[in-house]
């Protein structure tokens, strides 16, 4: 079983612990993002699907796939690239930390690391003191990943 079978095999049992169905437009979406080395747009989920399953899938369709796949925790939205990634996470049957994504933004390569709670609640707190109520903990950094540094070189 190679590692993106793997992956999705998480991803159905997860799906099925949790009432809903992985069907198949839904898997061809996900491993698109999990064969990406990229944060991907919809609109470059639909063309991967497009080309590589061979049949038209509306926009429509592939922004509420985004959306399930989103609210089942096997994909991150990324508000500052208007990007998807699959969650880093799938296969681990651990509680997962707060995600912080370092988005570069040059070639797109998002990397998914945890944040120690106690920074969170540190951030929570600031928040409050200024007023605000903090809706979600997903941190998003415009970064510049190694490769990308070592080509402007």
């Amino acid at each position: 079983m190679n590692h993106v079978d793997r992956i999705i095999g998480h991803a159905e049992q997860h799906c099925k612990a949790h009432g809903t169905r992985l069907t198949v437009k839904r898997k061809q979406v996900l491993m698109g993002l999990i064969q990406s080395d990229k944060a991907l747009s919809a609109y470059e989920l639909l063309d991967f699907c497009n080309r590589q399953y061979g049949e038209k899938m509306p926009a429509m369709s592939v922004y509420r796939i985004l959306e399930f796949l989103e609210d089942e925790h096997l994909v991150h939205k990324l508000s500052l690239a208007n990007k998807y990634v699959a969650c880093a996470h799938i296969v681990c049957n651990h509680a997962h930390a707060v995600p912080q994504f370092l988005i570069c933004r040059q070639c797109s390569k998002v990397k998914e690391i945890a944040i120690e709670p106690a920074t969170i609640n540190e951030l929570r707190a600031n928040v409050s003191e200024a007023g605000f109520k903090l809706i979600s903990t997903q941190l998003e950094m415009n970064c510049l990943c190694e490769g990308c540094i070592e080509q402007a070189a």
